[in-house]
């Protein structure tokens, strides 16, 4: 799929990005090339592939689910410049 400098210009525009006259021809060539190996990804059949949640066969290692550190609410709010019942109290900012 080769993209023409319009499709170029158009893209740019919708990411905000400014593209000087000078470059569109190399940005549609990169851009088409890259489309072009997105196609061809696409094209391999994957049907009887598992899904894999890491690329080796490994077992994540767990800790043990248990506090380690001691409560210091208050010592991290006392510098709040308002807080009720252990929580921080922030200025409505909604109608």
């Amino acid at each position: 799929m080769a993209l023409d400098p319009q499709t170029v210009y158009r893209i740019s525009r919708l990411a905000r990005i400014h593209v000087d006259a000078s470059e569109v021809e190399r940005y549609a060539t990169e851009l088409s090339s890259i489309l072009e190996f997105v196609d061809q990804m696409n094209k391999v059949d994957t049907d009887h592939v598992a899904p894999l949640s890491h690329p080796q066969d490994r077992v994540l290692r767990l800790r043990e689910d248990k506090v380690t550190e001691t409560n210091q609410r208050e010592d991290l709010q006392a510098a709040a410049p308002a807080v009720e019942s252990g929580l921080y109290l922030v200025p409505k900012v909604i109608e």
